[in-house]
């Protein structure tokens, strides 16, 4: 992991609230201690919230962060930016979305008409000395005219992001590397596409022959790909489609203690650094817990399972 995520790096994490969160890698950010990340998101949740609790974020650029019902805007993330300990920017999704369109197309800036008139454009959360630091836009966007109209016609510039590392959790990668994503893949093929390394955790890795049965369902190729790690149940406590579903027990624990420092501080004793690996986390979680979040192979998810 070192290889590619340091100090201060600029990262982007796959899935979207209590879906896909790379969760394995999130849990070994933390023990490994590195700080000062410049954390990039389209919307995310659980992953997201660890990072930023355990002091691992210095900076934030987002659209949303939450753990859906579970906690609509995410703990430790509000806490973190109504205390002013990490600086952020907020977009909208499909800002954050364009913007890593841009940045895998390789062109500086993208246009759109989407939050004019908004908020968004209006305030900036950045301040002057943070826009010089390296990987942070000169502007948090520009509105100007549109040069082929006549007719007063504004449009919204917004930068490019060029993340160092995307870290995507799939279902599965095949022996030559190829990802595939089942379900809602949100902005991850973007993020892959935009960033410098990409870092796929999957839930098992299949022999090519399997990966090319149904070429039109994957979704990045070999080249792309920097790292594959293969860790089951990696996206745990949120949902893996077709795998396992999201930990609802597990999910309002979190809720319950992540408001309380030292009570988070324990989650975090308990759950990431009081274990060693994943392969420890998952044996922690117990093979009841395990077969009863396994998801339904026709439904793609765990039907009848308490979600209270």
């Amino acid at each position: 992991m070192k290889r590619f995520i340091k100090d201060g790096s600029q990262i982007v994490l796959g899935g979207f609230t209590i879906t896909r969160n790379p969760m394995a890698m999130v849990h070994e950010i933390i023990r490994q201690g590195v700080k000062d990340l410049h954390l990039v998101q389209h919307s995310h949740g659980m992953g997201l919230d660890l990072l930023i609790g355990a002091g691992c974020v210095k900076r934030l650029e987002i659209a949303y962060g939450g753990n859906g019902r579970f906690a609509p805007t995410c703990i430790r993330f509000r806490k973190a930016v109504c205390s002013g300990q990490i600086e952020v920017e907020d977009y909208t999704n499909y800002h954050m979305a364009l913007r890593f369109l841009a940045g895998g197309m390789g062109i500086p800036f993208i246009p759109t008409k989407s939050g004019l008139g908004t908020d968004i454009v209006r305030v900036e959360g950045f301040g002057e000395v943070t826009r010089q630091e390296k990987k942070v836009a000169g502007q948090k966007l520009k509105v100007m005219e549109n040069p082929f109209s006549e007719n007063q016609d504004r449009v919204i510039l917004l930068p490019a992001l060029t993340p160092d590392v995307a870290i995507i959790h799939a279902q599965c990668v095949g022996e030559d590397g190829t990802v595939r994503i089942q379900g809602l893949t949100f902005a991850d093929i973007e993020e892959a596409k935009s960033a410098g390394a990409v870092i796929v955790t999957c839930e098992e890795i299949v022999p090519a022959s399997f990966i090319r049965l149904n070429p039109d369902v994957n979704c990045l190729p070999p080249f792309l790909v920097d790292a594959i790690v293969c860790v089951p149940y990696g996206a745990h406590p949120t949902a893996c489609h077709f795998f396992y579903d999201y930990d609802a027990q597990h999910l309002n624990m979190y809720k319950s203690v992540a408001g309380d420092d030292a009570r988070f501080r324990a989650y975090l004793d308990e759950w990431v650094f009081g274990v060693s690996n994943h392969t420890a986390y998952v044996d922690k979680l117990g093979g009841a817990k395990v077969i009863e979040l396994r998801a339904n192979p026709a439904y793609g998810y765990a039907p009848g399972i308490d979600r209270r």
